[in-house]
């Protein structure tokens, strides 16, 4: 049976990600460090100690073939990717074999200017259309995987 999993460390859609699972029946497992321990109704949480990269190679060696994860982290869609689950960011983005490899080369191009001094522009404030925008796409994910 599918289920979704979250990288639930400052993920900003961990509401709305379990009320959509919820209504669809599908499990969902939280995985969050130490510094962000939560908890919702009709989810189970894995908690895990602070360290870096630990929350993803917990959620990376639970995902299964036609699982949905929610994260921000390219690296962490990628290794989804590979194991056959579908990832999905907080503003709805799917993660695809065909954008990956353009978000993993950006990302590392910016930790590069980062590492030599230099500085980028952070993400722009979260808007309620961010968080309609996501449950629409999630939503349509769930419907076109049942």
């Amino acid at each position: 049976m599918t289920k979704l999993l979250i990288d639930a460390d400052g993920c900003p859609v961990v509401n709305i990600a379990c009320d959509i699972a919820n209504t669809y029946g599908l499990p969902v497992l939280l995985i969050c460090d130490t510094s962000h321990e939560m908890t919702r109704p009709g989810a189970e949480t894995i908690i895990v100690s602070k360290g870096m990269d630990a929350v993803d190679f917990v959620l990376v060696n639970r995902v299964q073939k036609g699982d949905i994860v929610v994260t921000q982290d390219y690296g962490l869609a990628a290794m989804v990717l590979a194991k056959q689950g579908y990832a999905i960011d907080q503003n709805g983005r799917l993660y695809t074999p065909e954008n990956i490899d353009q978000l993993l080369l950006s990302r590392h191009t910016a930790k590069k200017i980062r590492q030599a001094g230099g500085r980028l522009k952070g993400p722009k404030k979260r808007r309620k259309e961010d968080d309609q925008q996501f449950a629409e796409r999630l939503t349509q994910l769930m419907l076109n995987l049942s």
